[in-house]
């Protein structure tokens, strides 16, 4: 080992010796009481009070150095193993670390993500109670962790980006609660292993083009689970891989640097300049810490001496960070044996108690209802002998559960209900059956969505207000007019995307804006869609309002993880903690063939649930859409239709203040014999059947969802249904997609079954991606003739 001295000046902005002093040993506590948190919390797997564990040990020197220069304003972007850096940094403690092990859904004992996360999962609030923006600039913020491999890398893009907007944006200079001048720097930290992910690479890119203070921190300790570096990272080093990123006179690019996670000194002295740089340049950097140790393995799932040989093995314990931070304070006379081994047995009381005082906050209540559940059964009044024992062995079981979960007490009131049904005592039994329900409802299943004055659900409607004499313009003139409008009014929204910024998109939906409101808050991407969704997110967190294009919906797949895993569940996996109100701005339906005539909706309410899915049919109606999203604070997606850009429609007076409701339809034809559920696109194909259907007398209503998240939440879709007794589903996703969702909907949660004459019917796209072509289009998506065939045959019935 090299021994580092840290030079220690009088000068009156140097720290003197003592406080030099007092600041060593402070960071070797806290990475003493971290590395004792893993130790404990593995046994605490390993006993059963604990599901799973996977630990910060062996990153606790680098995590301390690191948090030595995180500032408020500052975010981290990081993974599971960062409790060391959280400690360090004062965003949680060793009690919260093990309330979080154990899963306790009280957010007063866990407050990152109310047990809803796995243990070193954390988040930071970036709302307050009343869904405005906390004061981000002033504070130390952490975006959501995730357990998906890189999936920190595109946000961490957008949390970056944000920083930028910031110091060259004039119309943001004055969001002084978001930012104090761009001088906020993202601290990205992610496993060598995870750097063979495209995420990391195009993140890494994506930095690098646009120059943003993005710190990524690489922890590596030469494996992927048990696959070794050599096998994961071309030249088996992530930085030498990434030697031309390597930023120098007169390009882009990023630094990097490189430093051994054993060596205290000398990665605080890296650290501090190289974070400096950051900051003050916007340059990004790769700090690439090698030499880390993981004294416990991967995980509690298995041991690490199945894979690694017995010199490995022994090299770790030779390396480990502690144990050479120890002897570095020795051999540089910092303290004295006697005063760290003070020190550490001072910390392993501690971090007892603290796991003694979470497992009491958690386990607490349980028993208390576990109490309850037991009285309320002993006392069930019951005539039946076999029923009287049935309740017996129900109240000892529960009784004699040492460490009941909630689950066991919902499941022996359940047995004991269905064992007392003759009993007087039953419906207070089912009382607090239900009581319970409720409880656990809010404990585990809430905050989907924003739930208070932020959620876009409680945006009263504004109708469009158009004049007689409005002109008839296209449909993107309409968008573009609307956009206008919007960047003139609200500083804090932002726009980006493919050809988005310079020829105002592929549709013109942004034509001329850019040069009237800066590149700097209307810009093009390179071809990233992964990353450009990452931008939105990271945009979203820090308080700005981006909309983020996918110029095509087929090419929303290449963004889709970020947004199913991040996105779609920080809202639920924060419990209200963080809100992302991202707006996805992308176009599908019918055009030409595959991959420019995407409607892949099934895909889309599977993995986007916490997300608004809006399906405009116009322009229009998307405008008012937009208009309902930026009064709230959830993210949402809005389809427009390819083929709408040029048609003709009126042009609104009120283009910034009108609103569509979400999860409203709208009746745009009224009929008596049949109802037609749909939305975007193929309405104007439906119309075009039902005005040849109405020659022969048959009455059509058409209903046009508007949103299929929500789906007609007043059931309007039901009351056309009691009016029509037929129904029939119509859009251009494949058999069983969207059709079937609102089928679904409408004829199991909403009991349409009951008033149908005649059996249902689904209309949708054909299996395999569109064809090319006019009549590639024709023969693969619903047309005319089909809907009216169909309809024809169930008037018939």
């Amino acid at each position: 080992m090299e021994n580092l001295s840290v030079a220690i000046q009088e000068e009156d902005d140097m720290l003197s010796y003592e406080d030099f002093r007092s600041t060593v040993l402070g960071d070797y506590r806290v990475a003493m009481e971290s590395r004792e948190a893993s130790l404990l919390g593995r046994r605490e797997v390993l006993t059963g009070k604990a599901k799973f564990g996977i630990f910060g040990d062996g990153k606790e020197i680098a995590q301390v150095a690191m948090a030595k220069f995180f500032q408020p304003g500052d975010w981290r972007s990081g993974y599971y193993r960062d409790q060391t850096f959280m400690f360090a940094s004062g965003l949680a403690n060793t009690q919260q670390f093990f309330a979080q092990l154990y899963a306790d859904p009280d957010s007063a004992n866990e407050p990152f993500s109310s047990g809803r996360q796995m243990s070193s999962h954390y988040a930071s609030p970036n709302t307050v109670e009343n869904g405005e923006w906390a004061n981000l600039a002033d504070q130390k913020n952490t975006a959501s962790d995730m357990a998906p491999t890189a999936a920190q890398m595109p946000r961490s893009v957008g949390l970056a980006l944000a920083s930028k907007l910031f110091r060259q944006s004039d119309v943001l200079k004055d969001l002084t609660n978001l930012s104090h001048n761009g001088d906020e720097v993202c601290f990205c930290t992610i496993g060598d292993a995870s750097t063979s992910e495209g995420h990391f690479w195009e993140a890494v890119n994506a930095a690098g083009v646009m120059q943003i203070p993005l710190a990524i921190f690489v922890w590596d300790d030469g494996y992927g689970i048990s696959v070794p570096r050599n096998l994961q990272t071309t030249k088996g080093s992530v930085s030498a891989a990434l030697r031309g990123f390597q930023k120098k006179p007169d390009t882009n690019g990023i630094d990097i640097y490189t430093v051994k996670g054993w060596d205290y000194a000398g990665m605080c002295e890296v650290f501090e300049a190289g974070i400096q740089k950051v900051r003050e340049t916007h340059v990004p950097a790769v700090f690439h810490v090698d030499e880390i140790t993981q004294p416990q393995g991967h995980s509690t799932s298995g041991s690490h001496e199945r894979y690694k040989s017995p010199e490995r093995l022994q090299w770790e314990r030779d390396w480990d960070c502690i144990k050479k931070m120890r002897e570095w304070i020795l051999e540089n006379h910092i303290a004295s044996n006697e005063e760290l081994t003070e020190i550490e047995e001072e910390v392993k009381e501690n971090a007892k108690e603290s796991r003694t005082r979470a497992w009491h906050d958690y386990i607490t209540p349980i028993k208390e209802q576990a109490l309850k559940t037991t009285e309320l059964i002993r006392s069930a009044m019951v005539n039946d002998i076999d029923a009287f024992n049935k309740l017996k062995k129900l109240a000892q079981g529960l009784e004699l559960n040492r460490e009941p979960l909630r689950r066991d007490i919902m499941r022996t009131l359940s047995l004991a209900i269905d064992a007392a049904k003759a009993s007087p005592s039953l419906p207070e039994l089912k009382e607090y059956y239900k009581e319970l329900k409720e409880l656990n409802r809010s404990l585990y299943n809430s905050t989907l969505y924003n739930e208070g004055v932020k959620s876009a659900l409680k945006v009263e409607e504004v109708k469009p207000v158009t004049s007689f004499d409005a002109p008839s313009v296209n449909g993107y003139e309409i968008l573009n007019r609307y956009f206008d409008k919007l960047f003139t009014h609200d500083a804090r929204v932002v726009a980006f995307g493919e050809d988005l910024g310079r020829i105002g998109d592929v549709n013109q939906g942004f034509a001329g804006l850019q040069e009237k409101h800066g590149i700097d808050r209307i810009f093009d991407t390179g071809i990233r869609e992964l990353t450009i969704i990452g931008q939105g997110i990271g945009l979203a967190l820090r308080g700005l309002r981006p909309i983020a294009e996918i110029q095509y919906l087929d090419y929303l797949i290449y963004g889709l993880q970020p947004l199913t895993d991040d996105v779609a569940s920080l809202h639920y996996r924060t419990k209200g903690l963080q809100s992302c109100p991202l707006i996805v701005r992308t176009r599908g339906h019918r055009l030409e063939g595959i991959w420019h005539s995407g409607s892949p909706m099934g895909l889309i309410l599977s993995s986007l649930r916490g997300f608004y899915v809006c399906v405009p049919r116009n322009m229009v109606q998307a405008v008012g859409m937009y208009n309902t999203l930026l009064r709230g604070n959830d993210p949402a997606i809005v389809i427009e239709c390819l083929n709408g850009y040029r048609l003709k429609e009126k042009l609104p007076d009120n283009l910034l203040d009108f609103t569509v409701p979400l999860g409203v339809p709208e009746v745009i034809k009224e009929g008596n014999d049949i109802t037609i559920v749909s939305y975007g696109s193929i309405l104007r194909i439906i119309q075009d059947a039902v005005t040849r259907l109405e020659e022969e007398n048959i009455s059509c209503e058409i209903i046009d969802v508007q949103t299929l998240l929500p789906f007609d939440i007043h059931h309007i879709i039901l009351s056309s249904l009691k009016k029509t007794n037929r129904i029939v589903f119509v859009d251009e996703d494949v058999p069983g997609g969207a059709a079937a969702f609102m089928y679904n909907k409408v004829m199991e949660e909403q009991g349409g079954y009951q008033w149908l004459d005649v059996s249902p019917r689904t209309i949708t796209a054909k299996e395999h991606r569109p064809a090319y072509g006019s009549d590639g289009d024709y023969f693969s998506k619903p047309n005319a003739e089909d809907i009216a065939e169909t309809i024809r045959a169930m008037m018939g019935e």
